[in-house]
């Protein structure tokens, strides 16, 4: 036992202070997430059986449409995340401030705007049509868009506390908001199954208002804080930061616009060619499996921002040592995944009643590709952006985002395949991830080659 305690002191004691605070924060984050795999498993049977598998996939699907308008912050949030990481790693308080509060004023502009427009737009939009549901609930829908809406905008301007903590290396904090945020939420819908009957717009408000109120209490305290030298002032907003963030902030607007073209129409194809069943089915199996990424995602999230500051400093030996780490943690996730797929459909079984959904194995064999080959990738794509080096990945994206249309539609249209031709297409479209970004850490970590097409 002594002995065991003297490896734990010494590993989270030695090597460099960012590898030490990352390993900190890591652990930390395993037993958070632990517990936020824990609810949303919990919560997927609880809300399935308040509503039903139908009304589960129309919720699920008009989410994930919502989510699309995230393409509105112009890449503020990643270009803010790089900036401020540089600025605090130089000791420039009053600089980061001018990013903080000049993405605060700029985001809040942009997201009213557009909660103003969303609003007005939304009683205009047949969503019977554009969900392939019944006319009878599309009322409902409507209103549980609006509330979707509204809390998203809110939603979107204050996870900006997120983002400053994530860049000063701490995304424990991150996801112990996101846990308390989703315990209450938890908390609201085991109430709506105690004292009221199914409703959408019901489950909008308690799966919408918990973590929307937990992080603008958030921002209050941290601000009053730990992050009192970077509270946001209005006389603090600079132009030129602005330009700043967007010089850098432009190239993540697209991948982030790209990302949502190839993941979060997923479920709109989904339901708009098949049905929301299907889009239950699929969601499953992609929470299934997510458990991983989930995980996996917590181990590799201090890497952004570790490489940001090592890279600036001159400390490409970190970033290798690291890089190597990782693909080493790697290869017990690929194995552990091998065997969920083995035993999926009896755990689906478990986890929500016999024949509640009906999940192919074709479906659960996808997502296993789809998420080992994400993690692969996020480990050569982290290091790049934090680099900075975005070029490549920028022209990629808009590639691969066309791609992925034009190999789902060709699938289901001409070829008449089902919803696994939309999980094929967005693998064959991440080929940057797996493929480009390995050879481009290479380039610039690795043989040090000094074309610019590799550093731009």
């Amino acid at each position: 036992m002594k002995y065991i305690k003297q490896i734990t002191i010494s590993l989270f004691s030695s090597g460099h202070q960012r590898s030490i605070e990352a390993k900190k924060n890591i652990l930390a984050s395993l037993f958070i997430k632990g517990l936020s795999i824990l609810i949303s498993l919990i919560m997927v049977p609880l809300t399935i059986h308040y509503i039903n598998p139908t009304q589960y996939g129309i919720w699920l699907t008009l989410s994930s449409m919502v989510t699309w308008i995230s393409f509105f912050d112009i890449g503020f949030t990643q270009g803010l995340r790089n900036n401020f990481a540089k600025a605090k790693a130089k000791g420039d308080k009053f600089l980061a401030r001018n990013y903080v509060s000049t993405a605060y004023l700029y985001l809040s502009i942009i997201f009213f705007c557009l909660w103003i427009i969303l609003i007005i737009v939304n009683n205009f939009i047949d969503w019977s049509h554009v969900l392939n549901i019944d006319i009878a609930i599309s009322k409902e829908v409507s209103t549980l868009a609006t509330i979707i809406f509204t809390y998203f905008s809110f939603q979107f301007v204050f996870r900006i506390i997120n983002t400053i903590l994530i860049a000063d290396q701490k995304p424990a904090i991150v996801s112990f908001l996101d846990l308390i945020g989703q315990a209450l939420s938890l908390l609201c819908v085991f109430l709506l199954t105690k004292f009221t009957s199914g409703s959408l717009i019901f489950l909008g408000l308690a799966l919408g208002v918990a973590p929307t109120l937990i992080i603008i209490l958030a921002n209050v305290y941290f601000f009053k804080t730990n992050y009192q030298d970077y509270s946001p002032s209005i006389k603090f907003v600079k132009k030129e930061c602005a330009n700043g963030i967007m010089n850098l902030g432009f190239k993540f607007f697209i991948l982030q616009m790209a990302a949502i073209v190839q993941y979060q129409t997923i479920l709109f194809l989904i339901a708009h060619y098949f049905d929301t069943l299907q889009v239950t089915a699929y969601n499953i199996a992609y929470k299934y499996f997510g458990i991983l990424q989930m995980v996996f995602m917590i181990l590799v999230a201090p890497l952004w921002s570790g490489v940001t500051e090592a890279y600036n400093i001159g400390d490409k030996a970190w970033i290798k040592n690291i890089v190597k780490k990782y693909l080493y943690i790697l290869i017990p996730f690929i194995i552990l995944g091998a065997l969920m797929l083995f035993v999926a459909q009896p755990v689906y079984n478990l986890w929500l009643g016999r024949d509640v959904v009906n999940i192919s194995f074709k479906i659960s064999l996808l997502c296993y590709i789809f998420f080992t080959t994400g993690m692969f990738a996020s480990i050569f794509v982290f290091v790049i952006n934090g680099v900075g080096a975005l070029r490549i990945q920028f022209f990629s994206s808009i590639i691969t985002s066309i791609f992925f249309i034009i190999i789902s539609l060709t699938m289901i249209k001409i070829l008449h395949y089902g919803i696994e031709s939309i999980m094929i297409a967005s693998i064959a479209a991440n080929v940057y991830g797996y493929i480009i970004a390995p050879i481009q850490y290479y380039k610039l970590i690795i043989s040090k080659n000094s074309s610019k097409i590799w550093h731009q």
